[in-house]
């Protein structure tokens, strides 16, 4: 997507210096800055800190992780195998991690050819056949705006939680690939973005990239949303997934679920947008099953905030105030219109996504 006029990505490999870079999401959107990754320890810091998010993107740069372990040690299968599972631990939630982490893992351990160069080759598949999804989410999504917007004759509304948008994902996004596809056709689109407390990744990363973009978009606080669908101010609901299970539940960022039983309560279709590494074809129940992060109560506790040019910490409340801090929650299968995936958009039950997905019956 493009930065001040120039075309990026939220993670890349520059050739010429033979280094992994990374868009730092904790100074968005006050400054732009970009970190270099030297070690498969960094990757898990980025991961693990939030300096990276969105489950396509935590992929990806688990992946480049495991190439910068392999150029840096002498290689071995324990060693391997050993950096693998370390680099899964980085996030409990995203499945991205570990199936992209795999998709290295099988096939490093089956090369016979030099191992740095395979290992590069590979984190720069996983990078492709992330981004690549993302776009084709996109464009199976776009008919969807555009069907409104062909009946209304007016701007179509979307409200998005959190950020599924390209900075999470490489490119493009996953709930945001359709806005971006509908804005580039012309089509006339508003976006209703939460801010997305306690990180706010809402306000300060997708209004900031819909910003680039020249999307319209308007920031509204979490509790908003329901409001504006009980006033037709809202025609769809996109939002992202970080494990969808076989059966249709889908686990996102925190107060998703609240957007889709009021989303139910007012006739308005609840979309979620993944790509195949998201789903976790191996879990039927979303409550039960999946783990749900919990974070530090700092988080809660405080917020980051630019004060006379430079991001600082502000507290919210007292610091022995006692906070609970869940990154996700779980939206039953029969609140979701529809899943929207690389292969086109299937119902929310294990019938219809095996449909789509034949290969893991």
């Amino acid at each position: 997507m493009i930065v001040n006029d120039k075309q990026y990505q939220s993670i890349w490999h520059d050739k010429s210096q033979n280094k992994v870079y990374i868009i730092d999401q904790r100074a968005l959107p006050f400054e732009y800055k970009t970190i270099a990754l030297k070690t498969h320890k960094d990757a898990f810091w980025a991961i693990s800190e939030m300096v990276v998010r969105g489950a396509p993107l935590i992929g990806i740069t688990a992946a480049f992780g495991l190439y910068l372990w392999v150029k840096q040690n002498t290689y071995s299968k324990e060693g391997l195998l050993k950096a693998a599972e370390y680099l899964k631990r980085a996030r409990p939630t995203a499945v991205n991690l570990a199936i992209d982490i795999d998709y290295m893992q099988e096939r490093l351990l089956a090369s016979k050819e030099n191992h740095v160069q395979k290992a590069l080759q590979l984190a720069n598949e996983v990078d492709k056949i992330e981004t690549e999804a993302c776009s084709r989410i996109g464009d199976f999504g776009l008919p969807l705006i555009e069907a409104i917007w062909k009946k209304e004759k007016r701007t179509v509304n979307i409200l998005t939680h959190c950020n599924a948008g390209w900075l999470a994902c490489g490119d493009w996004g996953t709930a945001t690939s359709p806005i971006y596809k509908a804005h580039q056709k012309g089509i006339p689109v508003h976006v209703w973005v939460d801010e997305t407390r306690p990180r706010n990744q809402g306000a300060r990363l997708t209004a900031w990239e819909l910003k680039q973009a020249g999307v319209p978009y308007t920031v509204i606080p979490d509790n908003t949303g329901g409001h504006l669908m009980q006033h037709n101010n809202v025609d769809l609901v996109f939002v992202g997934s970080d494990r969808t299970t076989r059966n249709g539940d889908v686990a996102n960022k925190i107060g998703t679920y609240l957007k889709a039983l009021a989303a139910k309560d007012n006739n308005i279709p609840f979309y979620v947008a993944l790509p195949s590494t998201t789903f976790d074809f191996n879990m039927t129940d979303g409550i039960k099953n999946i783990p749900i992060e919990e974070r530090g109560s700092d988080e809660v506790r405080e917020m980051e905030c630019l004060v006379k040019g430079e991001i600082v910490i502000a507290k919210l409340m007292p610091a022995d105030t006692i906070a609970a801090n869940y990154g996700f929650d779980v939206t039953p299968a029969r609140l979701v219109s529809g899943l929207i995936t690389e292969r086109g958009i299937c119902e929310a039950n294990e019938l219809s996504i095996l449909s789509l997905f034949p290969e893991y019956k």
